[in-house]
């Protein structure tokens, strides 16, 4: 195990203190909430996508506009229809957060069923660490919990602003799997590659200029496309497996679908290994378009410092 992995946030007094007040407060409604029959949490989250999708103009703007610039082809009625979609599976993605923080496992394996988990395993028994690629889907505390059950993970992550939210955070996130490695912290994700782990990481969005190129997303040619991906898969004894998260079209729980390893990945040419996994993103983004998290500022780091912000 990695000894410079993120450690377990340990209690503090200073949580008590009235600033955190609220903070707990959201935490205690979160968690009753999360006991309540599924399907009403479901009809719950909708309603709150609903309410939000009126008030949230500036992040209904940064939606609307990712999805104008990705489906150039829908017109206006169908990105609309897509829009108001996203923000009813945003409302639900809040109670799927309580759920996979604080659903016991029996509940969890009900709902996520795995399919293609002996891809991860087959690659481990042959002596690989293995890379786990996935994207933002809305559905993903939830979905992550599931993936866990089956085949605990490493996860690369951001932690938490508020030291009590990243408190419950990293609690809830670890109850399945095995531990989670700082966004900054690249020698350990790489250790726990090299213990044959299987390591989550995310490379759909925006992480700036440094350490990208800029290769095509959808119908934006020119995307930052982070190289952390390269850094990571180039390992020796690492193999790249894609996990598609998504919630059931009839509501009826969750399916995790992990790949085959890439064949032929990486091949030494960064720009087209970027291009095909973009191209793996686009690919399990399009199987629950309204489920993919369109709120973030994918398109923000511009080729040219000089050119105008897309989100204007």
């Amino acid at each position: 195990m990695s000894s410079n992995k993120v450690l377990q946030p340990n209690f503090r007094l200073s949580f008590l203190l009235p600033k955190y007040w609220l903070t707990w407060l959201g935490v205690f409604i979160l968690y009753s909430i999360s006991w309540l029959p599924f399907k009403l949490q479901l009809a719950m989250g909708r309603i709150l996508g609903r309410l939000i999708f009126k008030l949230a103009s500036k992040r209904k703007h940064v939606a609307l506009t990712n999805l104008q610039l990705c489906f150039p082809e829908k017109s206006e009625l169908e990105l609309q229809e897509l829009l108001k979609k996203n923000f009813e599976n945003t409302g639900i993605a809040l109670f799927e957060t309580g759920m996979g923080w604080w659903w016991p496992n029996w509940r969890i394996a009900k709902k996520v069923k795995v399919i293609g988990a002996h891809h991860i395993t087959a690659a481990q028994a042959q002596g690989n660490g293995v890379l786990v690629l996935s994207m933002h889907n809305l559905s993903l505390e939830i979905c992550a919990r599931g993936a866990g059950i089956n085949n605990p993970l490493v996860a690369f992550y951001r932690p938490h602003n508020n030291p009590l939210m990243e408190f419950f955070q990293h609690r809830g996130r670890a109850r399945s799997n095995k531990y989670m490695v700082g966004k900054r912290d690249v020698k350990g994700l790489l250790k726990a590659l090299h213990d044959k782990e299987a390591c989550a990481y995310l490379p759909d969005q925006d992480y700036g200029r440094n350490k990208s190129l800029f290769v095509p997303f959808f119908a934006v040619k020119e995307t930052a496309t982070t190289l952390g991906t390269l850094i990571f898969a180039q390992k020796k004894n690492t193999k790249t497996v894609m996990m598609i998260p998504r919630r059931n079209a009839d509501d009826s729980g969750y399916t995790l679908e992990v790949s085959a390893p890439l064949e032929n990945f990486p091949t030494g040419n960064d720009q087209q290994d970027l291009i095909k996994i973009n191209q793996e993103l686009e690919k399990a983004i399009m199987v629950q378009p309204e489920q993919y998290m369109w709120l973030h500022r994918r398109f923000k780091t511009r080729p040219n410092p000089d050119d105008a912000s897309l989100y204007k």
